[in-house]
């Protein structure tokens, strides 16, 4: 790859007149000049006998630091500088500029600065030389400090192409590409012609813009001035072409080479595999070794980094094959990218062997084994692995660790992640983002949203992928209108990419912001995302769980339709119970040369079971497996016991279970408990409650079937009794919380909210309610349960009744006859959907509530789901 010049002529333009100096002369001037007395010495002597130091020679002191600089004795060399400036003996150029560039040769950025601070003390600033300002920025340009580099630069009289090129070369290297080629533009300005060494800096700098326009601009002002026959600007040239994606022009610049090096392959190699152009990399590579070109290091990990983009094994393993015959079997950085090209192919085993074989393991070995593992999905074996590197005394990096951290996500191991929480924060690694971001992401998994906030918030210069995470994070620990008000917060300082767009859709899905989904999807629009990645997908899918089936469909039409788009059509039909309507789309998804999958089936089966086509469903799960040759999961056998179930076949549900080919799980029993929940069928349910609770891991929804089997048939003491084992096993139920959106704000309501500004006019129109149900003698909330028990009624334990508020306040903040929509956590109870049946049918008005498990339409006193199960 072209460099930004030749570092002998560019950086460091005298160290190629460097003198060999002999060791008679070395010894015999450090024995002579080993301390500062004898400095003090010579200057006092000097100063009584009125002998100026420019005029001695052998015993001048500005040559004796020019001798010390030339044997790199610079710590001896600015010992007799702080003495001649006590004594206010005259310090020459030269002297300062063999100290400046010895400086810059050994990166000694503190007696660099000692130096600078001397020269401006001495006056020389107002009369800077061209030789001297020249040095002293091409030190700062290598320290980085382009601050001082400029100010040298702008009190320099006058000033030459040197000064340009190490200036111009200087903001390219510290990522300044506008600056770089501004001062570029001025340097052509002002009368300089560039040179081979002004080239290279500029195109590189095109290239990390990068500005093709601009690029073909300089390409024009190497012809004119001569260069198209330097290797050097040519492999520039290339570079600048890969760089910004014009892979065609870059290989006619290389075929009109009439001479290129290995610089010049590597460069045209790594840009085809850059470009996505891989097998004629490829291609290029069998060619250079044809020719031959020995390739090198870059070559070798470019190739085999390309066999991992293409995810050719076989390909993979030639390339290894060549690499053990050659030298770089050698070279931990060829190792590293075999263990990345197997990993990516799913070759554990293989990486494994190439890790075990390689005697010199760093850090980075370390971190590609472990990110293999993790990529892989084998996230225990990351964990042993890292454990295995801290042992061996390896010292993590940011990498390591934000890949360690990754594995623990998945597993949910919150002690594991703490741990490397702390080893961030005493190796400083805390202040790299990745890693904060990878901590955020891990503590939010495990269910720690506040510790990923404090991480959040901690983060200095927040990236695009901190925000999408902290979003994401709030998103699945139940905090979705924290969700949307960091991604308000985040659209003030970042543009949103797929990923932050997908996952902000989904919140605004959970709580049913419409609005809010709405305008997001006009954003997506604007921005031309609406159809990158998941982002068509997540549209459809918000106006799907919102219950607008309408704008579904227009979403639907308008964007590529995969499998995954039919399925959560399907799925949206399956909440809703709108059997029939799925098992037409079926048909058409299927017309339409779709294949399904075993997440269609899910829905299909799902539909039938809600609108009771027990034959549909038992003949959609028997092609699942002899048509489609889709091998049914847990989750679809659940699906038939339900379905089974739910149609009152209770005997034939657990007949099924009992000749099910796997072990059944949490969710078939479940199944079988919801259905006798449905049918009151106490001791089958208790049955099928028992297989669930033997080992210690049931959900709270489980706990809410049984609570409801028993309250369903008066058996109150066993009501009791559930609630009594949910406090044994420390079973935490989220607080019953309900959404509506009004004028495109979302307002949330918690069980026995009180806090409201509109309570009191809320409870107002719910007593109303409740007083009219009185007198039509249906049973409102006033007449559920007896008093001694309504503490452990399921409704209080897993309803909590926050719809009913939320309800009334769509009714109070909408015009007569508008919709309601109100999304919920958890489960309706009877109560409330009783309640909500009759406000529909008294207000004149749709009213949907979409709770854990379905939605419910109330419309005319009449629920869509047809009071199933209640």
């Amino acid at each position: 790859m072209a460099s930004f010049a030749k570092p002998s002529q560019f950086h460091h333009p005298q160290r190629r007149h460097h003198p060999i100096i002999p060791t008679t002369f070395i010894n015999t001037k450090l024995k002579t000049f080993t301390s500062t007395k004898t400095l003090k010495h010579f200057c006092i002597s000097n100063s009584s006998t009125n002998t100026t130091t420019s005029s001695i020679s052998s015993n001048n002191p500005n040559s004796h630091i020019c001798q010390l600089c030339l044997i790199w004795n610079l710590d001896s060399a600015m010992s007799y500088l702080e003495t001649m400036h006590e004594l206010k003996v005259s310090v020459e150029e030269d002297s300062y500029i063999a100290l400046v560039r010895l400086c810059e040769w050994k990166r000694d950025r503190k007696h660099g600065s000692k130096v600078y601070s001397y020269i401006r003390k001495s006056f020389m600033m107002t009369h800077l030389s061209l030789k001297l300002g020249n040095a002293l920025m091409s030190m700062f340009v290598r320290f980085g400090n382009l601050v001082d580099a400029w100010y040298v630069f702008a009190k320099m009289p006058e000033r030459n192409l040197f000064s340009w090129n190490v200036l111009v070369g200087g903001y390219a290297k510290g990522g300044f590409f506008d600056k770089a080629l501004n001062l570029y533009g001025r340097m052509f300005w002002v009368g300089f012609r560039p040179d081979m060494y002004t080239f290279p800096c500029v195109l590189r700098t095109c290239g990390g813009v990068p500005d093709l326009v601009k690029g073909k601009e300089i390409h024009v002002h190497v012809l004119r001035f001569g260069f198209e026959s330097d290797i050097d600007v040519v492999n520039s040239l290339i570079t600048m072409y890969v760089k910004c994606g014009d892979i065609h022009a870059a290989r006619l610049v290389f075929d009109k080479m009439p001479k290129k090096d290995r610089i010049s392959w590597n460069a045209m190699i790594s840009g085809c595999f850059e470009n996505g152009e891989c097998l004629e990399g490829l291609r290029l590579f069998c060619r250079m070794i044809e020719l031959p070109i020995e390739p090198d290091l870059i070559t070798m990990t470019s190739v085999i980094t390309a066999c991992e983009l293409i995810g050719d094994e076989r390909l993979g393993r030639e390339i290894h094959g060549y690499v053990i015959r050659t030298e770089f079997s050698r070279e931990p950085s060829v190792h590293n990218s075999l263990i990345q090209m197997y990993s990516s192919v799913g070759l554990v085993e293989e990486a494994e062997e190439v890790f075990s074989r390689t005697e010199c393991r760093d850090v980075v070995l370390w971190t590609a084994m472990i990110s293999g593992y993790e990529k892989n999905l084998i996230h225990q074996k990351a964990l042993e692995t890292y454990k295995m590197m801290e042992a061996d005394g390896i010292v993590p990096d940011e990498v390591t660790i934000a890949v360690v951290l990754s594995a623990c996500s998945c597993l949910c191991d919150l002690d594991m992640g703490t741990n490397l929480h702390e080893v961030a924060k005493k190796t400083g690694l805390i202040f790299y983002t990745k890693v904060a971001n990878a901590l955020i992401d891990m503590y939010a998994k495990c269910k720690c949203i506040d510790k990923a906030l404090e991480v959040f918030h901690s983060i200095r210069f927040k990236d695009i992928i901190s925000w999408t995470s902290i979003i994401l994070g709030l998103k699945i620990n139940n905090r979705c209108f924290d969700a949307l008000f960091f991604f308000k917060e985040m659209m003030r300082t970042q543009k949103p990419n797929s990923v932050s767009l997908v996952c902000v859709l989904s919140a605004c899905a959970s709580i049913g912001a419409l609005t809010c989904g709405k305008e997001i999807h006009a954003h997506a629009l604007r921005n031309g995302v609406s159809y990158n990645g998941f982002v068509p997908n997540a549209i459809l899918d918000m106006y799907v769980r919102c219950g607008r089936m309408k704008y579904a469909w227009k979403q639907f039409f308008s964007c590529d339709q995969n499998v995954s788009t039919w399925n959560i059509l399907l799925t949206g039909y399956a909440e809703q119970g709108k059997g029939t309507l799925a098992t037409e789309l079926f048909q058409r998804m299927v017309g339409s040369n779709v294949i399904p999958d075993e997440i269609t089936f899910l829905s299909i089966l799902c539909a039938c079971s809600r609108s009771g086509m027990v034959a549909e469903g038992l003949e959609y799960f028997n092609s699942m497996k002899y048509r489609y040759s889709i091998k049914p999961n847990l989750k679809h056998y659940a699906c038939v016991v339900d379905l089974l179930g739910r149609a009152g076949n209770l005997d034939g549900a657990y007949e099924f279970i009992q000749k099910m080919p796997m072990k059944p799980d949490h969710g078939v029993w479940g199944a079988l408990l919801n259905a006798c929940r449905i049918h009151r069928r106490v001791e089958l349910g208790e049955l099928a409650a028992r297989k669930i609770f033997q080992d210690g891991t049931a959900g709270a929804g489980y706990y809410f079937l049984l609570s409801n089997l028993y309250a369903d048939n008066n058996i109150w003491d066993k009501v009791a009794e559930v609630r009594q084992m949910m406090r044994q096993n420390s079973i935490i139920v989220d607080p019953g919380c309900s959404w509506v959106e009004n004028k495109g704000t979302v307002h949330a309501f918690l069980s026995g909210d009180n806090f409201h500004p509109q309570i009191k006019e809320i409870n107002a129109l719910l007593e109303r309610f409740y007083e009219k149900m009185k007198e039509a003698g249906i049973q409102g909330p006033e007449s559920e349960t007896p008093i001694d028990i309504i503490n452990a009624s399921k409704a209080d334990i897993f309803c909590g009744h926050s719809e009913r508020l939320a309800v009334a306040f769509g009714l109070i903040n909408s015009a007569p006859g508008m919709p309601v929509s109100v999304t919920k956590n958890l489960y309706m109870c009877q109560s409330c959907h009783n309640t909500v049946k009759f406000i529909s049918k008294e207000v004149r008005r749709e009213i949907s509530v979409r709770e854990a498990e379905r939605f419910h339409h109330f419309k005319g006193g009449i629920c869509s789901c047809m009071d199933e199960g209640y």
